[in-house]
């Protein structure tokens, strides 16, 4: 009677006999509540975070069709024996390291947080589950590396454009996704009478103000009159990601790199070998990323040899 009482419910023989038989409560699906989110976070989360969420999703359908040979299953029936299959299930898949694995838990975790919080769970049986993720070698290029790639001429139109981009991206530190949005309106003349990039970072929404170096701007005017560029607002004839990383690889096997390259090492050689290895302060660097705690960005830091024994040249030099 009592629970009645809270749940402000008209006490009747029918309803005690429901709630005794436990029949009264309506149940939800696993289905229910990935149509559920993928409703409601449309206008909340970004685009690349939604279509990461929709690769979970597809997971998950596939653990209960392959493994489990049904279609769906009760929220209340999902228990830590669940959890721990559908890791099994992805890590039986070629295409996903151990982090890969790790991140579409940590969203089916996020998943069942959001039916506990919707009062659709009792009890979320995925708070035991710990995410194991492992660090991984950030790649970057050293100075040598990065020009080897600026001085390399291309007989295929595809590979110069690539490495064009890559490079500009070395001397701005935009990611993919904020490069591909580029347009001409974000290129204003900043407090020292040069050119400046300012735009926000599509992930967070960061505003980003990021001053032109030579090497950047001079990539900027050669695309200037590219038919795919001319006429139209953006600035840089950017590929798919796909097939820039796929560029990336010929690029990379071409100057005899050995290093698995993508796209966001461009990032990683802004931070570390363009800017922190100058000495840039790292306040600035982390401003001119996007970062809202420096100490993402003091990842970077941390991997700088040359940077360690240039400082301990000068205090070698007071000694």
């Amino acid at each position: 009677m009592t629970a009645f009482k809270k749940e402000d419910q008209v006490i009747t023989a029918s309803a005690v006999k429901s709630r005794y038989l436990g029949i009264d409560k309506k149940h939800y699906t696993l289905s229910q509540l990935l149509d559920y989110h993928s409703t409601k976070m449309k206008g909340v989360l970004k685009y690349g975070t939604l279509k990461n969420y929709t690769t979970t999703e597809t997971y998950l359908k596939n653990y209960l069709k392959e493994k489990r040979n049904i279609s769906d299953i009760y929220l209340k029936q999902i228990d830590y024996q669940f959890t721990l299959g559908f890791e099994r299930s992805l890590r039986d898949l070629p295409s996903l390291s151990n982090n890969g694995v790790m991140k579409h838990m940590e969203r089916f975790k996020k998943l069942m947080r959001l039916a506990e919080d919707l009062d659709w769970i009792e009890k979320n049986p995925t708070k035991r589950f710990k995410l194991r993720f492992q660090h991984v070698d950030m790649v970057y290029l050293s100075k040598a590396e990065l020009q080897k790639i600026k001085e390399k001429k291309f007989k295929r139109s595809t590979l110069s454009i690539d490495r064009d981009i890559f490079v500009f991206c070395c001397y701005t530190g935009l990611p993919y996704g904020d490069v591909l949005e580029l347009k001409k309106k974000h290129i204003q003349i900043g407090i020292d009478g040069k050119k400046w990039i300012y735009t926000r970072r599509m992930k967070t929404n960061t505003l980003l103000r990021i001053p032109l170096l030579e090497d950047a701007e001079r990539i900027l005017e050669k695309y200037k009159e590219h038919p795919r560029v001319n006429n139209s607002d953006i600035l840089l004839p950017v590929y798919s990601n796909q097939k820039t990383n796929q560029y990336l690889r010929e690029i990379t096997k071409a100057v005899k790199i050995n290093k698995q390259l993508s796209f966001h090492a461009a990032r990683h050689t802004f931070a570390t070998t363009v800017t922190l290895a100058n000495g840039v302060p790292i306040e600035t660097v982390s401003k001119l990323l996007g970062h809202t705690k420096l100490s993402t960005t003091q990842i970077y830091a941390r991997v700088i040899d040359s940077k360690i024994s240039n400082d301990m040249d000068k205090l070698r030099g007071k000694l």
